[in-house]
């Protein structure tokens, strides 16, 4: 029996339950898939990150006497010529994603597929309501996951010390070049070791609660991109930040994510369909989405906010909540053309937590914002940047406006002698606009 382990968003050989599982012979490889990078541009720096955890997964993975095999294609194909040269099994970790999911049923067609739930604290479909229903509330799910919350430890995967290299070809690695891709630099950050970057965020965790929603403040732990591409899995997480008494609200947040990820599992047409069965008339200008994509809505913080993404592919979660509720709230735009920006630009996109995230914010969700509770921008950067830090440092051109007018609506556009585009809409006319378009899809029916 020859297997392969596939890796995917595990990119680690810590709690890792592929290397758990795994019998005998193995071939460990990643795929660079086609399928998915055609559609990125060449400077996504993504990839860069990507390629530079794989290079340095398979010095990891040679370290136990493995090896790890670098293949650029389409998947199906690799795995048809891998089937010709007698391998019989594929292992891999879970993605309930469309397409990881589409992908995964043709793997299976050409060799037996096995996949294990470690990129999650939980198996999703082990976990429903006293009517063996799925929960669609995310406290109560919390609840349900006492058992965890309440633990003192996860007991991690351990790796299979009797696994041995099936003979294979380990030297070819495509360059980013030949995959049509640019070395991209990356934030210091990322270049840090995840349970490094967790020790740094220990020392802090005490503030964490109030300092997490203050924009120009680092209060977070800086380990999302990590976590989505499995450089440090949420088991790992969990048990180094449990034994801290200051914990909890930061574990919580990590239970979000396994909520998000539950309700896509059990719910996969959210990910493309409002969640709510309402039909909403959205106004979907485009005009406005270019403005808002760009950053030049008139806004400070939104505008702050979305160039600061268009530079950086990172965004605060407070900002995200902001921009999210202007976009579909004020400027009354689709919240799956915002998800869809998101996913392009977002160095730790992931399907599930974006999409939950953009249905909360729309109030079409399962557990969403009422639809009549809009985010007030001018009062979010008032509240949270107060003295204009993180706006000044994005936006230049407004680093000598008194602080107050970046917390005032037409307060900048005020000032005669500076350039600074007008406000697509005012905030009262476009509350009252999404509040009527809101009762005309019967919300308050559902």
């Amino acid at each position: 029996m020859k297997q392969i382990l596939w890796f995917r968003r595990d990119l680690r050989i810590k709690d890792n339950a592929i290397l758990a599982h795994a019998k005998g012979e193995v071939l460990p490889i990643f795929i660079f898939d086609t399928n998915i990078l055609n559609k990125l541009p060449s400077n996504d720096k993504r990839v860069t990150f990507i390629y530079q955890s794989v290079l340095n997964l398979k010095k990891e993975l040679q370290s136990l006497g493995l090896n790890l095999a670098i293949f650029y294609g389409d998947p199906e194909t690799v795995f048809q010529n891998l089937k010709v040269e007698g391998f019989t099994s594929v292992l891999c970790s879970v993605d309930n994603d469309h397409y990881a999911k589409k992908r995964d049923k043709n793997i299976a067609s050409i060799m037996p597929l096995e996949r294990f739930s470690d990129s999650f604290l939980i198996d999703s479909k082990e976990v429903l309501n006293k009517s063996n229903l799925p929960y669609k509330v995310f406290t109560p799910f919390y609840n349900a996951l006492h058992y965890l919350w309440e633990a003192n430890k996860i007991t991690e995967f351990t790796t299979n010390q009797n696994l041995s290299l099936v003979e294979f070809n380990h030297r070819h690695i495509p360059t980013l070049e030949e995959m049509g891709f640019t070395e991209q630099p990356l934030p210091n950050f990322l270049m840090q070791d995840p349970h490094q970057l967790l020790k740094i965020f220990s020392e802090r965790l005490a503030n964490y609660t109030h300092y997490r929603d203050f924009i120009a403040i680092n209060g977070t732990s800086e380990i999302s991109v990590h976590l989505r591409f499995g450089l440090i899995s949420p088991k790992e997480i969990f048990n180094a930040m449990r034994p801290y008494s200051e914990s909890k609200p930061y574990i919580r947040q990590l239970f979000f994510r396994e909520f998000y990820n539950y309700l896509l599992y059990h719910f996969p047409k959210s990910q493309f369909e409002n969640h709510k069965p309402i039909e909403v008339e959205w106004n979907n200008n485009k005009e406005h989405f270019k403005k808002w994509c760009e950053g030049k809505t008139g806004v400070p913080i939104v505008d702050a906010a979305m160039q600061h993404l268009n530079k950086a592919g990172l965004m605060h979660n407070r900002l995200r909540m902001i921009v999210a509720s202007y976009l579909t709230k004020n400027l009354l735009i689709d919240w799956r053309w915002g998800e869809t920006y998101f996913a392009e630009k977002l160095l730790d996109y992931e399907a599930s937590s974006n999409v939950a995230s953009w249905q909360w914010a729309a109030s079409t969700g399962s557990d969403a914002v009422p639809y009549f509770r809009v985010f007030n921008p001018y009062l979010q950067s008032e509240k949270f940047d107060k003295e204009g830090l993180f706006i000044k440092s994005v936006l230049p051109q407004l680093k000598e406006i008194d602080a107050k007018l970046l917390h005032k609506e037409n307060g900048v556009q005020s000032n005669l002698f500076l350039n600074y585009p007008q406000q697509i809409i005012s905030i009262k006319i476009s509350r009252d606009r999404v509040s009527e378009t809101f009762k005309k899809a019967h919300y308050e029916n559902v």
